[in-house]
Parts: structure tokens; sequence; C-alpha cells
């Protein structure tokens, strides 16, 4: 299924492109963008054509963060709101096979910020910004922006960031690295997709074991990395993945994995 009510779902030359699309509310999360987004981020997870995901914003913005006029949806409180409906698609897209590339235009705030900082890797529009404005209206950041502010900047720049609640400009994001690549505003789209046709060409297995390292690797210490990568180089050395791209080196061509 990829008819959604408040996403637009769309794959080329193995990329899928996922777009936030409530743009006449700057794609601010309801319930049902909660819903659709999940659905949608699962079935990229088994899309056979997709080997890169891209989510990216339609209209102005990437995302101006939760719905402040939708309230709780349907539960009681803020908390179930966040552990039912946002937590589910950001867990979805940390535990995927698939690496996921936030493509960012215009505004990022609030959870929607969260989402950017939850995929993989990030391309910025030039114009663009993220806005951590929880402290300003007296709230607490959420979506996991405290786990990806405090591991990318440190504590004390996050602490920064987080209390004065101030616009971050592209530039900013960039050398901060909270973002990968700046892209001219014009050109955002094509160069996530460019970008991710440049992965989608890699080794998928060799993308999900090093996916799972890194992120394992934040939490724990050397010398369980150390006998992680000796267990994950096992299964990658015994794939048909490497043995196309051993060929190919000794050809001196290129290797176009099968991802087996």
């Amino acid at each position: 299924m990829t008819d959604f009510q408040t996403v637009t779902y769309s794959t080329n030359n193995q990329v899928a492109m996922i777009g936030l699309n409530r743009p006449e509310t700057l794609n601010s999360f309801d319930t049902q963008l909660r819903l659709d987004l999940l659905a949608a981020i699962e079935y990229a997870n088994n899309d056979e054509n997709a080997r890169v995901v891209v989510i990216t914003g339609e209209g102005r913005g990437f995302s101006a963060g939760h719905d402040l006029g939708s309230g709780y949806g349907d539960h009681d409180s803020i908390e179930e709101t966040i552990l039912k409906e946002y937590q589910p698609f950001m867990e979805a897209i940390g535990s995927s096979d698939k690496l996921y590339i936030s493509a960012i235009n215009g505004a990022a705030a609030g959870i929607g910020a969260s989402l950017a900082l939850m995929c993989d890797l990030s391309v910025m529009a030039d114009d663009a910004y993220m806005f951590f404005a929880f402290a300003a209206i007296g709230l607490v950041v959420d979506g996991g922006a405290s786990y990806h502010l405090v591991r990318r900047l440190g504590y004390t720049k996050a602490v920064e960031l987080v209390m004065e609640a101030e616009k971050i400009t592209a530039e900013v994001c960039l050398s901060l690295g909270l973002v990968n690549k700046l892209a001219p505003a014009s050109e955002l789209r094509v160069g996530a997709q460019q970008w991710a046709e440049k992965l989608a060409a890699g080794a998928p297995l060799a993308q999900k074991y090093n996916k799972q390292l890194l992120k394992a690797a934040m939490q724990s210490d050397l010398n369980s990395m150390i006998a992680m990568e000796a267990e994950k180089q096992n299964i990658a050395d015994a794939t048909e993945d490497f043995k196309i791209a051993t060929e190919a080196f000794f050809k001196k061509e290129k290797p176009k994995f099968s991802g087996r």
C-alpha cells in the first residue's frame, strides 16, 4: 500500500522517497500523519525496490513539529501520544536494515527536528533551519532529541541549544555536525536522490551490519565492539556480495551487489 492520506511515497532507482504531506500546516504532526508515516516507513523497510529511504517535507517546510491544535489525538496525555504514536516510527527507522536520509527543507522544528536527527544521514537546504523550540513554550525536548544532541554535540553545547531555543541556520547545523551536507534549496530533492542512489549501489548487507555496529558503538566498550565486529565480519565474509566484490576488484570492474 502506497496510498496514504498525509504522506507521499515513490520509488526510483532503488530509492524510496517519503514526503510528509500536510503542507497547509508546515507538515506538523497530527494523529493521521503519525500513523501514515509509520505505515510508510514499514512499507519502505519491506520494499524490495528500495535500498535507501529519503524522508522530506512537501511544500515549504520539513515539519513544524507537533500540531498543538490536535491535542493528544486519541490519547489521554502527551506521554501516551509520544510512546504510542511517535516512538514507533522513530524505532522503525533506527532498527531498519536500510539507510535513511532526511532531506530538510524549510523548518525542522520540535519533534520534526527530532525526526531529521533520527535518520542515519541528513542533507539540508541552505535556507533551512532547525528549531528546538520546546523550552521557549515551557516544554522539554522529546522524540529522542536529547539522545541525539548530547551524542553529537556533547553535554554543554546541547544544553546551550536546548535552553536558548533559537533557530539554528543550515550553516551552523553543518558546522556542528547535525547534518552531513548542504544543498541549494532548489536542488535539495534532486541532491538527496542522487546521494541516495550512490548509497543504494553499495552492498546492502554490509550497510546493514555497519549500521548495527555504529549504533552499538555509541553505548558499548572497545572489547565488546571488537568481538561484535568479528562476528559480523564472519557473516559478511560468507556473503555472495563479498565474492562479487572480490572478483570485480581483480577484474578492475565496479561490483553489482545482489544483497545476498
